[in-house]
């Protein structure tokens, strides 16, 4: 499906250093393919440029395994061309090879907690969790070529802001070109072979997807500082904040924003959700990791390795004369376009103005009339199993033209 195709995006300034830095190549790793999205939703960067893949083997997120098709991270040494993946494992390495491209990161999610010595079943050193891993101690002629410096360096920062002592970051060298066979069949290594300096990033699977992507995202900065790359965040860097971060981008829309759908907490089926009609469904997300996949005529709207909910859609023909309409509230007059969200207190009163040939339906008040424009409502008056949530706070207004039946959009 086009919609489980992995996105590329560039953001910065467009000059040098480029960092790349891929999450999703296994399915099963939530902590690093979030953190990855997170640079794409939530940072500006103000100097170089960081380069991100997120989901770059987005059918294995959805279905929360390491790959459908066999593990990607194991194919770039040789691949058959009958491969399933082999274009997006094409791809991947067009945009690692590409001559901008200065430095590589490939973010994981691994077993236990990664120990020099044996210390107990979760921490030893068949372990990945809590490492940064590198394949080679320098590669020689690159600028960036000191590997296990610049690793060494994003190691101690980590340890710093521990939340855990059991967290404790440690280097992870494979000496892949001593005769590791699995991992020179990893991307890592396709870039050290190529002359990129490439590192891997592992969170451990033990501690909860916020504090993975906490991990991950001081490990990321810890490398952007490194190559000098300049950025402001826009959420506090601690597992609270980037769980809320993550929150505000489980958000789908449609219509060029006319309807727009929040799913913080969504009811595990929205009926009759009006979508326009056409050959082809047009929706626009607020995260990479969130995307429609049709099963069975529902739409289930799934969010990395979560489904938050499915949609059963009405097909209308729209109409986009109206840009939104005017919406009292306690009294007070504003004017509100298709796709916005009004705010009520639990006692507010509220009032959608009519307009000459079109209607108003608000989804959960159940009046007489047809058209529920121009009536004083309360919000408790409308009936919770009709909510977009399940804490029965987000409800849908309708709008409909009269003279030809057509979905006219939607607000809230």
């Amino acid at each position: 499906s086009e919609n489980l195709d992995f996105t590329f995006h560039r953001l910065g300034d467009g000059n040098a250093p480029v960092l790349l830095v891929v999450g999703g190549i296994q399915g099963d790793e939530p902590g690093g393919f979030s953190a990855a999205s997170l640079l794409v939703t939530h940072y500006n960067i103000t100097k170089g440029t960081v380069w991100v893949v997120p989901n770059l083997n987005f059918p294995s997120i959805i279905l929360r395994e390491r790959g459908p098709n066999g593990d990607m991270n194991r194919k770039f040494a040789t691949l058959a061309e009958n491969d399933p993946e082999y274009n997006t494992v094409t791809r991947i390495k067009d945009i690692i090879l590409a001559p901008e491209v200065e430095a590589v990161l490939n973010l994981h999610d691994g077993s236990g907690f990664y120990r020099p010595q044996w210390e107990g079943p979760l921490h030893n050193p068949a372990r990945w969790g809590q490492s940064v891993i590198i394949d080679q101690e320098e590669l020689r002629g690159h600028p960036l070529g000191g590997l296990k410096d610049l690793a060494g360096y994003a190691v101690d920062r980590a340890n710093t802001v521990l939340l855990e002592p059991e967290h404790r970051y440690h280097l992870k060298n494979t000496n892949t070109s001593a005769g590791d066979q699995e991992m020179e069949k990893t991307l890592t290594y396709f870039a050290i072979c190529n002359g990129k300096p490439a590192f891997g990033v592992e969170a451990s699977k033990n501690v909860p997807l916020p504090v993975r992507a906490y991990y991950h995202t001081q490990v990321l900065e810890s490398f952007m500082h490194q190559l000098g790359i300049e950025f402001a965040r826009r959420f506090d860097l601690s597992p609270r904040g980037v769980s809320d971060a993550l929150e505000q981008n489980a958000v789908v829309c449609f219509a060029g924003n006319r309807l727009v759908l929040p799913l913080v907490d969504a009811r595990p089926n929205l009926n009759h959700i009006p979508l326009q009609r056409g050959d082809k469904l047009e929706f626009q997300t607020a995260s990479p990791l969130l995307t429609l996949v049709e099963n069975n005529r529902a739409l289930e709207v799934r969010y990395g390795n979560r489904l938050l909910t499915r949609l059963t859609p009405d097909y209308h023909d729209y109409d986009t004369a109206l840009p939104g309409l005017a919406v009292q509230v306690d009294g007070a007059r504003q004017e509100v376009e298709f796709g916005r969200e009004v705010t009520l207190s639990k006692n507010s009163r509220f009032l959608v103005e009519g307009v000459p040939g079109y209607r108003v339906n608000v989804i959960g008040y159940v009046g007489k009339n047809d058209d529920e424009s121009n009536e004083e409502l309360r919000f408790k008056q409308l009936m919770p199993r009709f909510s977009l949530d399940n804490a029965g706070t987000a409800y849908r207004v309708e709008v409909y033209r009269t003279d030809k039946g057509s979905g006219g959009g939607k607000d809230k």
